[in-house]
């Protein structure tokens, strides 16, 4: 098959390697086959990217014989002479030498592919020794230096890789791959030099450093034998394999001349280069092709090469196939739907897509045409018009489209039927919360008015309190109660004022407002909209949220609500609003007097004792699938519950913590079920009988395999188990019945054994701690006998009222050192009112006792407990006045005394806020007395008469007033 070489030849750029083989009597006719194919390759070499890869008879034969280097030798005399005489008229005969004399080579750098024996290569030279050394070995005749790959070097993060032109000497010669290839200069011009390979060499040792010069050994092919058959099929496997890739992959057309005409001429060496040479492979793999120097080996790597290249033109061919597939599949589908939709509308069978939509849209509004405000139906009509006349595959038309779309889907003029049943409505608000008298009488009178008047306006309410007690479901009480759809958007962190107004339809995906939206979702023009959350309104660039709410709460402008999508006026008067948040003071206060504001303090203890058994127990126990006979939760440990683990104003953490513990009952119930096994009925003496009756722990008894159910150690801890008998179906097994003797004993036995015992699962205050872990809270009275200069006030937060212990100490005392220093998170409010707090408490030791001096000499230091919470608010002066006065007359104050209240400098008493959430934390903290400011009594007295049961409540004007009661329990003050 294959045939080896008999002749060795060069081809350089140029005619004068042509030239040297006539002058040798050599012709072109008579020249090997390959020197005529690459003659006319020749031209092509230059134009093609590929032409460095371009296959070029030369010898590559490690085993050649001398009688062929000779005649090598002397073509490489005549092509120099020839290029000698082109450039001067004297031709100087050049001394002959072999390639194997050359034995120090100046070392060429390779960047991406090894050079292979037989393959043209350009290279670039930037460095001007080296490319002057390179000129200077050609015109000395001896042109040729040897090719080396250069190894790639590990570049750490953060450092470029360093240029292979800036590699000199050692560094150079440490990055050179040992083994490379002779390679011939064919020509330079300016720093392009081309290379011819000849012979693969060895570097053995570094010569000289600038330019880099190597000492090399000659590399020779180990022996083989041509016609072992093992090696002949691996090399017609890889001319096979060359013969499918080069007929499939574009990239290798320019090999295929070459490959069909000189075939016949690759030996086995020749032919394994050939294939590493033109495969797309990375150069690591091409260097270890170029390395191996078994001829079997080398085929084999070749081989692996050249399928790789034929897996890769395969998957080529499949993408380029399936994506030609693809298009015109897609092309010739919507073709056949062109034309079946023309036909269609020939027969008439179809009408186009602007019909269809117009027809749609009409056939919305024929319903509702006479509620329709005119200038709204106006509009559409309009609109319908300018439909017919755009294009379908214009951008207009699906803005038009849209802007219809919404027009004639919302619920112009329908309203649902109110229901004005006072009593239902109270039946519903009490079903669905407990207390909150003050809300549901503001709901009643509104059902009310709306009967006497025979419809109802719009109006706006305002739920405010602690978070958890229940704003948002209220709001959806009383859309039940009043039959009105619900809609619930929280405006909680916005901050666009089009998610309120809308987007104007010249941006693309413009949308309406939140408000149209809930008109379409609700499909009637009064439906109950709840806005949660409305004390946190956003500001950010897009406007101000806040103000546009305006327009669509006031009661005067939302009957000509004007969204920007819509541009036509919609009629929200109908609308009731009801708004919550946290706190009102963050609502700005243009907003806040459109609304009716109502206040949810919170609930007290017994309050939430009602709705933890009524509401939320009942309503956990069903939805973790429990029955009301497996399980019992006491009071007390629904009110250890309260006090040490949600002491919140809300019920949300309580319902948390109930959902907690049927969620472990659950689990306990079902690893219990998991472990009892039924009783196999047996056949028993009536003495065995007898005592299975009066066994008590009917769960403990053994079971056929002998194991004791109900004594597991992990539930055992969890709760207490009381157990109660109830029937249990168990089949008695036939040996049984028909031992019997007859059947009033078998119905005796029946009865028997057919019951069983199931657990109860008790929750106490005693085993509370196994299902919800250990308290959260502990009393908020830290002391029994309050200290002198301790005296416990009154604060609120906005997760309900607290007690708060305001500290004095004398820190330092000298004199002249007088001074206060304050700590436990205080805000500015807070330390204004320390500071009038000691101003007014020097005055009042100084007329009670003008001798004392103790604040002059004192340095003080004042705290609040809690230092990790901030504290802010001026209702704490007049207790940090009496715990300065304790102190400074070292006498206590009473231990069951609490108080709140802002105090001026001249000692008068202002009110405060939070009367509820301060009373209730009162009671819960055991304050038998209270002092309020006088201002605060209507607030006191509007408070449910189950809050102020048990307090002594006193009414101050002037901070006299509390010096009595605080210091002097025989006078009190009404």
């Amino acid at each position: 098959m294959l045939k080896v070489l008999t002749s060795t030849c060069r081809f350089h750029t140029g005619t004068s390697s042509f030239g040297a083989h006539l002058r040798s009597g050599t012709t072109v006719e008579t020249a090997s086959p390959i020197l005529r194919v690459l003659s006319s390759l020749r031209g092509t070499n230059r134009k093609s990217p590929y032409f460095y890869r371009r296959f070029f008879c030369s010898d590559s034969s490690d085993g050649s014989d001398p009688a062929e280097a000779g005649s090598e030798a002397k073509a490489l005399d005549g092509a120099a002479g020839e290029e000698a005489n082109s450039k001067s008229s004297s031709a100087i005969v050049p001394t002959v030498f072999r390639t194997e004399d050359y034995l120090t080579v100046i070392a060429l750098p390779l960047p991406h592919r090894p050079l292979f024996p037989g393959f043209y290569m350009p290279i670039y030279v930037k460095d001007p020794k080296l490319l002057a050394a390179l000129v200077e070995s050609r015109k000395r005749q001896a042109p040729y230096a040897g090719a080396f790959l250069l190894k790639d070097e590990a570049v750490t993060e953060g450092t470029d890789e360093k240029n292979i032109y800036d590699l000199k000497g050692k560094e150079l010669f440490n990055r050179l791959h040992e083994v490379g290839t002779l390679a011939q200069i064919t020509s330079i011009q300016g720093d392009q030099v081309v290379l011819i390979g000849h012979r693969r060499l060895r570097i053995t040792e570094m010569v000289s450093e600038d330019p880099l010069m190597v000492k090399v050994d000659h590399l020779k092919e180990k022996p083989y034998d041509k016609d072992d058959d093992v090696l002949k099929a691996t090399s017609f496997e890889v001319i096979s394999t060359l013969r499918d890739v080069l007929k499939t992959s574009s990239l290798w057309r320019d090999h295929v001349q070459t490959y069909t005409q000189h075939i016949g001429d690759f030996n086995y060496p020749r032919l394994a280069d050939f294939g590493a040479a033109i495969s797309g492979a990375n150069k690591l793999q091409c260097q270890q092709v170029l390395e191996e120097l078994d001829v079997h080996q080398r085929l084999k790597l070749t081989l692996e090469l050249v399928k790789k290249e034929m897996e890769i033109s395969k998957i080529q061919e499949s993408i380029a196939k399936a994506i030609e597939e693809k298009i015109s599949g897609e092309q010739r589908r919507y073709l056949l739907n062109e034309q079946l939709k023309a036909i269609k509308k020939e027969l008439g069978l179809e009408t186009d897509d602007k019909t269809a939509l117009s027809a749609k849209f009409r056939e919305r509004l024929d319903p509702k045409k006479e509620k329709i405000p005119p200038h709204v139906l106006q509009v559409i009509e309009e609109e319908l018009t300018k439909l017919q006349l755009l294009e379908a595959s214009s951008s207009e038309f699906n803005v038009t489209r849209n802007y219809l779309d919404w027009l004639t889907a919302l619920p112009w003029g329908e309203y649902s039927d109110e229901n004005f049943d006072v009593i239902r409505a109270q039946k519903i608000l009490d079903e669905d919360h407990y207390g909150l008298t003050d809300v549901k009488e503001r709901i009643l009178e509104f059902i009310a008015v709306g009967k006497l008047r025979g419809t109802s306006q719009g109006k706006i309410i305002c739920l405010s309190g602690p978070p958890g007690v229940g704003k948002t479901s209220i709001g959806r009480s009383i859309a039940r109660a009043l039959n009105r759809k619900f809609y619930r958007f929280s405006v909680g962190g916005l901050s666009d004022v089009a998610e309120i107004k809308g987007h104007r339809r010249t941006y693309i995906g413009a949308m309406p407002g939140k408000m149209v939206q809930c008109l379409k979702s609700v499909g009637t023009a009064n439906p109950l909209v709840l806005i949660d959350e409305i004390d946190k309104l956003g500001r950010g660039h897009a406007g101000d949220p806040a103000s546009a709410m305006l327009e669509l709460l006031d009661p005067e402008q939302n009957a000509n609500f004007l969204d920007h999508y819509l541009d036509v006026p919609i009629d929200l008067s109908k609308v009731l609003f009801v708004c919550t948040a946290n706190v009102v003071e963050t609502i700005p206060n243009p907003l806040l007097d459109r609304m009716e504001v109502i206040s949810i303090a919170g609930y007290i203890t017994d309050e939430k004792m009602h709705i933890a058994k009524d509401y939320l127990e009942k309503a956990t126990r069903e939805a973790c699938g429990i029955k009301p006979e497996q399980v019992e939760v006491t009071d007390a440990a629904l009110l250890a519950l309260i006090d040490d683990y949600c002491r919140e104003a809300g019920v949300r953490n309580l319902q948390k913590q109930i959902e907690k513990i049927y969620r472990k009952i659950a689990l306990q119930l079902v690893r219990g079920e998991a472990h009892v096994e039924p009783t196999v009925a047996g056949v028993q003496a009536e003495s065995d009988r007898v005592s299975n009756e009066t066994m008590v722990e009917g769960v403990g008894a053994e079971s056929v395999d002998g194991s004791t159910n109900g004594k597991d150690s992990e539930t055992a801890t969890e709760a207490e188990i009381v157990e109660v008998d109830s029937p249990a179906y168990q089949i008695p097994s036939i040996n049984q019945s028909s031992i019997l003797k007859d059947t009033s004993e078998a119905e005796k036995i029946w009865e028997r054994e057919a019951t069983s015992t199931e657990k109860k699962v008790l929750v106490d205050a005693s085993n509370l701690s196994d299902f919800v872990g250990k308290p959260v809270f502990h009393a908020e009275r830290i002391y029994d006998q309050t200290p002198v200069g301790v005296v416990m006030g009154l604060a609120w937060t906005a997760m309900g009222g607290s007690t708060l212990y305001v500290e004095t100490s004398n820190a330092e005392q000298g004199e002249g050192k007088g001074g206060l220093n304050l700590t436990g998170q205080l805000g500015d409010v807070m330390k204004e009112s320390a500071q009038i707090a000691y101003t007014v408490a020097r005055t009042i030791l100084l007329d009670r006792d003008p001798n004392n001096p103790f604040f002059t000499n004192s340095k003080l230091h004042l705290h609040v407990p809690a230092g990790a919470t901030p504290k802010d608010g001026p209702s704490a002066g007049c207790t940090m006045i009496t715990s300065l006065l304790s102190l400074a007359m070292n006498k206590p104050v009473r231990k069951d005394l609490a108080m709140t209240g802002e105090v001026t400098l001249t000692r008068k008493i202002l009110p405060i806020g939070g009367v509820k959430e301060k009373t209730i934390a009162a009671r819960r903290s055991e304050v038998k007395t209270i002092i309020f400011p006088s201002a605060n009594r209507r607030d006191f007295d509007e408070l449910a008469q189950n809050v102020k049961e048990g307090l002594e409540v006193h009414f101050v004007d002037d901070y006299s007033q509390i010096f009595n009661l605080a210091f002097d329990d025989s006078q009190k003050t009404e």
